[in-house]
């Protein structure tokens, strides 16, 4: 999505010299590969602080890539404790527009905050079907 809105990645964020290891250890078990790995610190006033609030939440960390310059019309939403963007969305999107750099997916039923990501998800799409549906 950054790309998308003219933004840039580090193509390995492991080499770039400023920021901890995000990838998994691919040697590990894969409830250790995608087990919650770091914290992430909630912006202010973005979808997911009006989820789960502000603060921090728990994720897995489980890619390469990361976010270099943020593209024109988004927000950053989470930040890993090393600073690098984890969470993003559309700055005047009417829909739901989120986009995360870990697994939410990974044993979601077990993990409260990606719970409460699906439910926001699951209530967007039930919104805009009722919408088009009266449309």
């Amino acid at each position: 999505m950054n790309v998308a809105y003219g933004g840039t990645l580090h193509q390995k964020v492991h080499e770039v010299g400023l920021f901890m290891e995000h990838r998994e250890d691919k040697t590990a078990p894969l409830d250790v590969q995608y087990g919650l790995a770091h914290a992430i610190a909630i912006e202010p006033g973005g979808i997911l602080a009006t989820i789960a609030g502000t603060g921090a939440q728990m994720v897995n960390t489980v890619h390469g890539q990361g976010i270099d310059r943020l593209g024109t019309g988004l927000q950053v939403e989470a930040r890993a404790p090393d600073g690098l963007i984890e969470a993003i969305s559309v700055t005047d999107s009417k829909q739901f527009t989120l986009a995360v750099q870990w697994h939410p997916e990974y044993r979601v039923t077990d993990n409260p905050f990606s719970m409460l990501i699906y439910q926001a998800f699951a209530d967007a799409c039930r919104l805009r079907q009722k919408q088009r549906s009266q449309g």
